[in-house]
């Protein structure tokens, strides 16, 4: 058998719908990291996005016949976990408020503590955008995926992918022009 690194994702993927157990291991080897951190910063809590990567996860790992080769593997896994994404958004937004969420702004000093503050404020607000913008703008501005790729990954136009992160990012600097007013 050779080494499962040597062989594509494709391969990989075509191997375990034969049946091979390791080979769908290795594709979570080399993709869970980047999937884990698409998770955890659209939902921004590790218990939840380690119950939605699971669930992708095990989607991807049943349903692999369904993929048709349009997009890459790794493109295939990470809209899967987007979709889940933007399910548990939803299904969160259906749910009562428990009260345990912190809604207020937190102030940001001139300390070495500073951009660790502005971080937290930045994610908070990300929070409070509609789950069709925050995604986007979490995969292009967060995590650097080229827009032609998030394209893929939501199955949309590219300029639909635009425009969702432009109205988010006006969205993010209203909700963020605390923090422009404060470092003048």
């Amino acid at each position: 058998m050779p080494l499962l690194d040597a062989r594509s994702d494709l391969q990989l993927l075509e191997a375990h719908r034969s049946g091979e157990r390791r080979a769908f291991d290795e594709l979570v080897r080399r993709h869970g990291n980047r999937l884990w951190s698409v998770a955890l910063r659209v939902l921004r809590d590790p218990e939840d996005a380690a119950d939605v990567l699971q669930d992708a996860l095990e989607s991807a790992y049943r349903r692999s016949a369904g993929f048709r080769g349009e997009a890459s593997v790794s493109t295939w896994l990470h809209r899967i976990v987007v979709n889940k994404c933007v399910d548990r958004i939803r299904y969160d937004r259906a749910r009562p408020p428990s009260g345990y969420g912190c809604t207020h702004r937190v102030p940001v000093g001139r300390d070495p503590a500073e951009g660790a503050t502005t971080r937290l404020a930045v994610l908070d607000a990300l929070a409070h955008l509609p789950a069709d913008q925050r995604v986007p703008v979490v995969l292009v501005d967060v995590m650097g995926y080229p827009v032609a790729e998030v394209a893929a990954i939501l199955q949309v136009p590219t300029g639909t992918v635009k425009s969702r992160c432009a109205r988010g990012r006006v969205r993010l600097a209203g909700l963020l022009g605390h923090l422009r007013e404060e470092g003048a």
